[in-house]
């Protein structure tokens, strides 16, 4: 099931929540919709999924006009941070439930839906937990349990809208993994909200980065994060250096020092420097853009994290950065840096 999106609006009072949003997904595809809270990612799911309605604009399934449908009319699977699932039902029943509601012309007889449920619970590998209650469920099995009562229904789409957001980080790692390979079985259109980056560039086919209720950029995992669009793209995703510069006909300069780097088709203005952590290589003192002082050193894992105070013009700005362990950094050496790559975005 192909979803199109054309320039949607919505409004809450004076603040737009979608400010003319433009979105196509593909048949089968695991999208992901990544931003900060208040960017506009929820309002979007939930107006694909009928649960509120744009101002205007227009949503559409396979070229069939979506708002002419209410959400029980449009075949989508919805599921919610927090479960919701019915306290006082099993999990069976819970699996069952959308099926024993569906309109009697539908609706699949007794035995039907006992081996769809079935189906289900191995699906999510958990049909040894059928009698038991949500109650006596950890976090990750309810939120497999949810999944399954939204596929129970043979949505033709499905929307989950933070679906780890209440979990630890070690079980949400986990079920990362778990929803890209079932996603790869029932290839089912998906979109996913999430404002962690991490999930959203392990999990999804693409990933649509939002804030203040517009698309900054849509991209694969490697697009977003190698070739940010915007400076807001940049920030958000991953772990950046970013550094305050002016542009002089083409001079790079930070707090008046000429830095040997280019304007990346910058001319002239006010301007930030942004640096992934990684991306900035070491060297002697006296060699590179920058000069600075190590202040502190963490070691962990295969990194070296390091605390270095650059010498720039009557200031002094901290920025860390990420080394490999192969040369052992010390508090008070001075060393050369140089981003191995970097972007330039007008201020």
């Amino acid at each position: 099931m192909a979803i199109e999106v054309k320039n949607i609006v919505k409004k809450f009072g004076a603040f737009a929540a979608l400010d003319g949003v433009d979105l196509k997904v593909a048949n089968g595809e695991l999208l992901a919709l990544l931003g900060p809270s208040g960017s506009g990612k929820t309002t979007l799911l939930r107006i694909i999924a009928g649960l509120d309605w744009p101002d205007s604009g227009e949503v559409s399934f396979d070229g069939e006009n979506a708002l002419a449908h209410g959400a029980s009319e449009r075949h989508v699977g919805f599921v919610f941070q927090h479960y919701a699932l019915f306290r006082h039902m099993t999990v069976f029943e819970n699996v069952a439930f959308g099926l024993r509601v569906q309109p009697r012309a539908v609706r699949k007889d007794e035995a039907a839906i006992r081996a769809r449920v079935k189906e289900l619970l191995d699906l999510v590998q958990l049909d040894w937990l059928s009698s038991r209650y949500p109650s006596q469920l950890s976090g990750g099995q309810r939120q497999r349990i949810a999944l399954a009562r939204a596929l129970a229904i043979e949505p033709r789409i499905l929307l989950l809208d933070e679906p780890f957001g209440a979990l630890d980080a070690k079980v949400r790692k986990e079920l990362r993994q778990w929803l890209r390979s079932l996603h790869h079985e029932i290839n089912v259109t998906s979109i996913f909200v999430t404002h962690d980056q991490e999930e959203a560039l392990e999990v999804a086919n693409r990933v649509v980065v939002m804030d203040k209720g517009r698309i900054e950029q849509i991209g694969t995992p490697g697009e977003v994060y190698d070739h940010p669009a915007t400076a807001f793209v940049h920030s958000f995703i991953g772990e950046s250096i970013v550094l305050p510069v002016e542009v002089q006909n083409g001079c790079v300069r930070l707090g008046g020092k000429p830095l040997n780097i280019g304007a990346d088709g910058i001319v002239s203005g006010a301007s930030k420097l942004f640096v992934r952590r990684h991306d900035m290589a070491i060297g002697p003192a006296g060699s590179g853009a920058f000069e600075g002082a190590v202040r502190h050193v963490r070691s962990f894992g295969p990194i070296q994290r390091a605390e270095v105070a650059l010498s720039a013009g009557e200031g002094t700005t901290v920025i860390e950065i990420d080394a490999p362990r192969d040369r052992e950094l010390q508090p008070g050496e001075i060393v050369g840096l140089q981003p191995r790559r970097y972007r330039i975005f007008a201020a």
